[in-house]
Order: structure tokens, then C-alpha cells, then sequence
């Protein structure tokens, strides 16, 4: 861990020193020797992450072994699987006909073993810094590559615990979906055997917003009432309590594999098992002892665990609660007790949220003393009672559901409600790795403090980090212009300095095309989602001043509705006679709903703020006709000028030539019109701007070959600099006085 944390950056090593000190002090000397031993183990085992990022060369013909870790969406059917070697590889192939894709959804595959014929393609780079990482995902999982499966022939299927558990596990899906009715199936499906697939995402997010995640996920505390339902029900039923604890010992390994094998779960088990066995030869290890030894084992086991993110909060959340008893004990009631638990909880894994999420839910602090107990003892068992009565009797499993069904959804409505409410998410962005490790150093001196009762010191060490980390954002005082890596589409984003303004140019887009019922992904990709509010969210930014739509086209507009629906708007400008397109309905109707104002902007209007100034230089009219029609902004500080033209194409840059000759003369940026098309960026436009750098937002490998080689060489003929979003990431330009610099997407780290 500390080779992992050098490599990372020497603040989380740092960190480690301070922890090692924190629980010297504490007395806590017996976790120091296993702290060591495991840094001695996972130094070893770092060499051997950074080769599993080196794909080996594969023959052409080799087999395929599938793991339990596969999904099935739309066309094709992604997962783990590995070679005779042992190498993991992330596997892809795709259906050729529904009938295939029905045998597979119904037929598990886990111990399928295939000779496969394909490609070991590279991961794709993620569309920014604060994007999904294919290449951080294969690492974290023991991968060494994507492989894309061409054809392939069944060879044999492979007979053991593994590949029988995986199908009971398989068979338990079915047997719930086929059991339970559609509104608790997937609530279920995730509580029982660990599976989310099916969770609707708009519940999903209602758990995000009110801190509740984990409840879906099968954590510690699920494994310890399960064990403890199984237990005592064979004490019951007159099994002694010796059998009684070897059967739990054999059972709980089981669980955890049909329960989905989450680190939460392989920590409650593995820490479980080795008490009790230990407690055979006479042994009492301390908890603290177990918890570091299942740590060490874990990562002994799959190195690359330690980048998952559920893996560190489990084991961290698990440490603050071993470590907290003198705070608890201070509780004069259950209630207080358990606010004090969730505020352990959540103050200590609250850096490494804003690490991989850039925001924190508030009300968690106070939902979750309701919501624990509630889903851990109410709604758990009741799943299991389900699941038991489908089993011995469907007539009385249906009455149970007559009961519960309206019960559960009445509760959905509440979880609904409460998500609604305003001032639900602290979001700072993402955190600088220095300031990561000054808040979990702050977190344990804030431990020590309020565990000696200087209650003052301990506010004082919590609230300081806090809020450089908050008002970081703000200290840029430098204009950025972003153009987001959105694929084949646009999206600009203005930060003006101290965050006096953000501005928001389209939102990038998906052109979907109609196809056979059977390939539609279950979840679609949506760019709005997925790269531009992670990048808002990363960014600190939680407002939008002005978001500005340049015309009503899905690769401009589509994400739109998404971005509202996480990021505040002010107001929305769009060219006029665009509102009546169906592209913009989902836009105007969540802006209604937001009470958002949306205004036709053309030529003539314009703002200033402080030393930037910003004007609309076309359309003319209030007649839509397209590409054409595109609001073109313009926007100067300083000796620095840029044209954002949206799809502007050559009739509008005509027009641009006529009506603006001399200001449009030698700009210093030009975010080039429909994305370098043939139809754009004529001959007259390029010698009268000869901007000092271009910008094409395209997409990779696209289907239009954007930009076009013929506009590129308009360019670079006339020895003017080019970069295109799709081959050199998301490119950010920094304003500062007169001066002026480019940071492509391998420099943009805070």
C-alpha cells in the first residue's frame, strides 16, 4: 500500500505515516505489525498491477474460460473471462441473431470454456479527467485488455463449486423475476443475491441524493443478520451449537458467492470466518487483527482490488467503526448512538467521496438513522420471507405480496419526496490529491480531539479543510474554455475568473438511428450524463449562468435535458424559431418544470463581466432553417478573441465575411463550424479569421470522417494549428491578461 500510495502521489503517504502515528497513539500497536507486513506484500504486488496494464500477445486461436462476472445488454454480452494462463481479460461479443442472444440470456455461462478468434483492442481513453476510465476499470479488476470476440466454437463446460454456485445464483435471478411482481423484483434481486442491474435509475439516483446507496448493496451488516437468521434458525430446530457454528463456517462462503462477491461482502465473510476459526485452536484474535489480515489476504488475492472504490469504503467505514468505541459509548440512547455512527461513518470516508463522486449527500447524516435499521431488520427479512414463501408456498408468497407491495411502494413515493427536497448535496468538485490528504488527516486528528473532549479543537481541524475545499474553485483567476471530448457533437464550456460566470455552449448529443428491438441497450448511452455533468460535477460547478443552445440538433441538444436535471440553469438562450423542433422537447419541458427561463437570442444582444465581453453576431432572423441559423457567440478579453460558430456552414460564413470583415480579421480561436465538414470553413472565412488555433468537435473514427481532410489542409496549408476533440481528448485554453495556453486532456489535473 505504501508503494501504491508513493506511486500515486507522496501526500498519501503521508496520510499513511499520520495513520500509523494515530494508532500508535492510540495503543493500537498489534494493527502496526500487520499494517507492515501487508505494505511489504502489496509493494511486491504493485509491480505486478502495472504489468497487467501490458497486454501480452495472444495467438490467433486460444480458449476462453467465462467467469461469474458477465452482463447482457442489447447486442452484446460483456464480461470477465480467462485464458489457460490464468490472464483476465475483459471480453466482448456481439449476438448475431435474437435467437443466440435468447440462449444466452437463459443458458448461465459461467465455466464455459470457447476457442475464440478476435482482437486485443485498447481500452478507450475516458472523455476527460472526471469521466468513466476503461483502462483504471481493467486495472482494478486484474485485467490485462479488452478482447473482441470475432467467432467462436463451445468447447467444454467446466464442473465445479464455482460454476454450480454461479448457476444457483443464475437460477435465483430467474426464479425472482419470474416469482416476485415487477415493482419489488429488482429491490430484490439487490438485497438478496447483490444484483442492481435492474434498479430503476431514477430510484437509483433518489439513494445517491439522500446518501442511501449502500443499502442496496449487500454490506457487513446484511452478512452478520443473515448469519445470524441461519444460526439461530439450527438452534431452533435442535442442532447443537457446535454443528451449528462449523455448518455457519461452510454456509457463509457460499453466501458471499451467491450474494455477488462485492468486497463488502468477502470483508464481512472472510473477517467472520477467521474469528471463529481461530476460536477453534484457542486463538481470540482481536477484531482489528482480523480486519487486517482479511485487508492483506484480499489483496494477495487481486491486487488490483485496492482501486475499486466499494473495496476502500468498506474497509474504511469497517475502521471507523472498530476504532470509535469510546465515542459511541458516550450515546445516552439508541438514537444518539446511531447518529454518532453515521457521522463516524460518513466523516471518515467523506475524502475518498469526493475522490470518485465530486459531492456528498447532507441529509445521509439524519436518513440514515431511519433508513438502516429500517431496510437492515424491516425490509431485509421480509425479502427473505419472500423469497422462501415462492418457494414452499406461491399461494401464500401472492398474499404476502397483496400486503407488501402497496406498503413498499409507499414507501418509493417518500424516498421520492425526501430526494426532491432542496440543499440535498454538497458538491465541491473534485478535490486536488493534496487536499484529499489534508481532509483525511484532519479527519483523524478530529477523532483524537473528540475522543479527549476538545470538542472546539475538533470543530476547528474539520471545518478548515472543508472549506478550501469548497471555495477552491474560486481562486482561479484565469478564463477557461473547455471543449469537451463529447464524441460526434458539441459542448463549450466559459469559466470566467473567481467564478464570476460559467457559460455553456450546446451539450453534446446522441443521432439515434432506428434498429431491431432486440439490439436496444437497456441502458443507453447518454453523453449528457456521462461526460458532461461528471465533468460540471468535477469541475465544483453547481450553476450554469447562461447554458446556450446554437440550434436544434441532437449532437447540440440532446444531453441538454440531463445536465438540467443535476446542474442548476439561470437561463437558456436558443436561436430563434427553434422551440417548436421535437429535439428540444425534453430540454423546454424539464426547464418548465425547473421554472428555467428560456429566451430567442439573435443578432445584437450581448454582456459584459468584468473584462470579458460576449455578442451574439448572428442569426438575423427569426426564420429556423437549420445548420445555418446557428447562434454564433463571440467573445473578447483583452487582446484575446474566440468565435464559437456552432454548425455554421457556408452561406452563414458568407454572411459573417459581409457583415463583420474587419472585427472577425487575424482571431486568436476559432471553434470551427459543423465540426469540420465540407460544407463549413470556406476558403474566404479561413483567410480572413487565420485564427491562431482551431478547434474541430468531433468525434473518433466517425462516420462522417469529420473534419474533412480538405478543410483540415485549408488550415494547416496556411501553417495555422489545428486540434480535433475525438483523437486529442477534451482541450482546455486558460486566459490569463494578454497571454494565453493550451492544456490538452493528459495536463488537465488540479
Amino acid at each position: 500500500m505504501a508503494s501504491i500510495a508513493a506511486h500515486k502521489s507522496a501526500w498519501l503517504l503521508v496520510v499513511l505515516v499520520v495513520l500509523a502515528v494515530w494508532l500508535t497513539v492510540k495503543g493500537e500497536r498489534r494493527i502496526i505489525s500487520a499494517f507492515v507486513v501487508g505494505a511489504g506484500f502489496l509493494s511486491f504486488f504493485f509491480i505486478s498491477i502495472i504489468q497487467l496494464t501490458e497486454p501480452s500477445p495472444l495467438p490467433s486461436s486460444f480458449q476462453l474460460t467465462w467467469t461469474s462476472e458477465y452482463k447482457i445488454n442489447g447486442q452484446k454480452l460483456r464480461g470477465f473471462a480467462k485464458t489457460k494462463t490464468g490472464e483476465k481479460l475483459y471480453t466482448v461479443y456481439t449476438f448475431a441473431t435474437e435467437k443466440e442472444k435468447k440462449y444466452y440470456e437463459t443458458t448461465p455461462i459461467t465455466g464455459f470454456t470457447y476457442r475464440v478468434q478476435g482482437e486485443l483492442v485498447p481500452p478507450n481513453p475516458p472523455a476527460h479527467i472526471y469521466a468513466f476510465s476503461m483502462e483504471d476499470y481493467l486495472v482494478s479488476k486484474g485485467a490485462s485488455g479488452t478482447f473482441e470476440v470475432k467467432s467462436w466454437t463451445f468447447v467444454s463446460e467446466e464442473k465445479s463449486i464455482r460454476t454450480f454456485l454461479a448457476k444457483q445464483r443464475f437460477q435465483l435471478k430467474k426464479h425472482i423475476e419470474a416469482t416476485f411482481p415487477s415493482a419489488l423484483a429488482a429491490e430484490a434481486q439487490a438485497l438478496l443475491i447483490g444484483l442492481q442491474d435492474n434498479v430503476d435509475e431514477e430510484l437509483q439516483r433518489a439513494y445517491q441524493k439522500l446518501g442511501i446507496t449502500h443499502l442496496f448493496a449487500i454490506s457487513g451488516l446484511h452478512v452478520a443478520l443473515v448469519s445470524w437468521l441461519f444460526f439461530e434458525g439450527l438452534l431452533r430446530i435442535g442442532v447443537r451449537k457446535e454443528v451449528a457454528a462449523i455448518v455457519l463456517l461452510i454456509i457463509l462462503p457460499v453466501y458471499g458467492f451467491i450474494a455477488g462477491g462485492a468486497p463488502s461482502v468477502w470483508r464481512a465473510v472472510s473477517v467472520v470466518e477467521f474469528v471463529m476459526l481461530m476460536r477453534y485452536v484457542k486463538w481470540r484474535v482481536p477484531i482489528d487483527d482480523a480486519l487486517a489480515i482479511s485487508f492483506i489476504g484480499f489483496v494477495l488475492l487481486e491486487p488490483g482490488v485496492i482501486f475499486q472504490v466499494g473495496f476502500q469504503l468498506s474497509y474504511l467505514a469497517t475502521a471507523s467503526l472498530v476504532y470509535s468505541g469510546v465515542i459511541f459509548k458516550r450515546a445516552k440512547s439508541r438514537l444518539m448512538q446511531s447518529f454518532l455512527i453515521t457521522f463516524v461513518c460518513q466523516l471518515l470516508v467523506y475524502p475518498i467521496l469526493l475522490h470518485h463522486f465530486y459531492e456528498i449527500s447532507i441529509s445521509s447524516l439524519l436518513v440514515n438513522i431511519v433508513f438502516v435499521p429500517l431496510f437492515s431488520f424491516v425490509i431485509l427479512p421480509v425479502n427473505i420471507v419472500l423469497l422462501v414463501a415462492t418457494f414452499a408456498a406461491m399461494p401464500i408468497a401472492k398474499l404476502l405480496f397483496v400486503v407488501y407491495e402497496p406498503l413498499r411502494e409507499w414507501l418509493t413515493e417518500a424516498i421520492l419526496y425526501l430526494q426532491a427536497l432542496p440543499l440535498q448535496l454538497w458538491a465541491p468538485g473534485k478535490p486536488a490529491i493534496w487536499l484529499v490528504s489534508v481532509a483525511f488527516i484532519s479527519v483523524l486528528l478530529g477523532f483524537y480531539f473528540l475522543e479527549m473532549r476538545r470538542y472546539r479543537r475538533f470543530t476547528i481541524v474539520l471545518i478548515v479543510p472543508i472549506f478550501c475545499i469548497h471555495f477552491a474553485p474560486l481562486f482561479y483567476n484565469e478564463t477557461r474554455l473547455t471543449f469537451l471530448n463529447v464524441g460526434q457533437g458539441d459542448c463549450t464550456v466559459v469559466e470566467l475568473p473567481f467564478r464570476r460566470a460559467v457559460y455553456v455552449v450546446d451539450s453534446g448529443g446522441v443521432l439515434r438511428f432506428d434498429q431491431e428491438a432486440w439490439k436496444a441497450s437497456q441502458s443507453p448511452y447518454e453523453v449528457g450524463k456521462q461526460v458532461v455533468v461528471p465533468f460540471l460535477k468535477g469541475k465544483g460547478i453547481r450553476d450554469i449562468n447562461i447554458f446556450i443552445v446554437t440550434h436544434a440538433d441532437a449532437d447540440h441538444v440532446e444531453g441538454a435535458e440531463e445536465v438540467l436535471e443535476e446542474i442548476g440553469m439561470r437561463e437558456i438562450h436558443v436561436t430563434p424559431g427553434s422551440l417548436d423542433k421535437p429535439v428540444m422537447n425534453d430540454l423546454l419541458s424539464e426547464a418548465a418544470k425547473q421554472r428555467v427561463q428560456v429566451k430567442e437570442k439573435m443578432q445584437g444582444t450581448g454582456w459584459r463581466v468584468g473584462e470579458t465581453s460576449f455578442h451574439y453576431l448572428w442569426p438575423q432572423d427569426v426564420d429556423y432553417e437549420g445548420n445555418d441559423d446557428s447562434l454564433v457567440l463571440y467573445m473578447q478579453q483583452k487582446s484575446f478573441r474566440a468565435l464559437l460558430t456552432g454548425d455554421l456552414e457556408e452561406n452563414g460564413e458568407q454572411q459573417l465575411i459581409k457583415l463583420y470583415d474587419r472585427q472577425l480579421a487575424n482571431m486568436t480561436l476559432l471553434k470551427a463550424g459543423h465540426h469540420g465538414s465540407k460544407t463549413s470553413s470556406i476558403e474566404p472565412f479561413v483567410e480572413l479569421l487565420k485564427p491562431e488555433l482551431t478547434i474541430f468537435s468531433a468525434g473518433r473514427n466517425n462516420r462522417y470522417r469529420h473534419p474533412h481532410d480538405v478543410v483540415v489542409e485549408r488550415f494547416t496549408s496556411r501553417g495555422l494549428p489545428t486540434l480535433t476533440t475525438g483523437t486529442d481528448g477534451t482541450i482546455e485554453v486558460r486566459i490569463h491578461g494578454d497571454s494565453w495556453s493550451i492544456h490538452k486532456e493528459k495536463d488537465l489535473v488540479q
